[in-house]
């Protein structure tokens, strides 16, 4: 009975070892996930990079194609474009103070509270970006009016289709954070996200200085 008891007990002794052994603990297989992810994202931000430097170069080449159209210079206005900068940069610093909350405090409430703070100042953007689109239709500035209007709004387009991907992905996260907390799944989840945001805000004040303040002085 006592030798029954001793062979159960080492043959347990020894199953958990081996699963040990083939398994990484639930933190380090968090810690090689979040950095799986991290090294991805840098790779898809290369690829983005790419087709964002492609659709400038585009757009620095037929901007001045108008066939006989509205151009920047008599369409853009500067004021409305501040703006929308000024959401989109305010936003950028939100998302900061979002992961100051996660790696200082901790605090899921002061997360949760500054990326719906981002999304809210991201959806005034698209909001200000959609109306300008409608303006600029509205004065004969079209996407097939032109190969100005065309690499118009090819890039500024795609910028703001980046930027409703981005609020769409925040807000889910909002969700995650809601329901499991902030845990070693959902932090690397939300870094990557504000590195995302980031790198958008990045690719717009490229956008204000190339389209519209070089387009406004003609």
């Amino acid at each position: 009975m006592s030798t029954s008891h001793a062979d159960a007990h080492a043959n347990h002794g020894h199953g958990h070892h081996g699963t040990a052994g083939e398994l990484p603990h639930e933190p380090e297989r968090a810690t090689l996930e979040g950095r799986n992810k991290l090294l991805a994202f840098w790779l898809f931000l290369g690829g983005e990079c790419v087709l964002f430097g492609t659709l400038f170069a585009t757009f620095l080449t037929l901007r001045n194609n108008t066939l006989g159209g509205p151009t920047g210079a008599e369409l853009f206005d500067l004021k409305l474009v501040a703006w929308a900068t000024f959401l989109l940069l305010t936003s950028s610093l939100t998302s900061v103070f979002a992961i100051q909350a996660m790696h200082i405090k901790r605090s899921v409430p002061q997360m949760v509270l500054w990326l719906t703070v981002t999304v809210a100042l991201g959806a005034g953007f698209l909001g200000l970006e959609i109306y300008e689109f409608l303006h600029y239709t509205h004065e004969g500035h079209r996407f097939n009016s032109s190969a100005f209007g065309t690499s118009f709004y090819s890039l500024v387009g795609f910028h703001g289709a980046h930027v409703a991907f981005g609020i769409l992905w925040i807000g889910l996260l909002i969700l995650q954070l809601l329901k499991k907390g902030l845990t070693v799944v959902t932090a690397p989840k939300i870094y990557v996200a504000s590195l995302y945001w980031h790198f958008i805000d990045v690719v717009w004040v490229f956008i204000f200085t190339i389209v519209y303040l070089m387009g406004k002085m003609g």
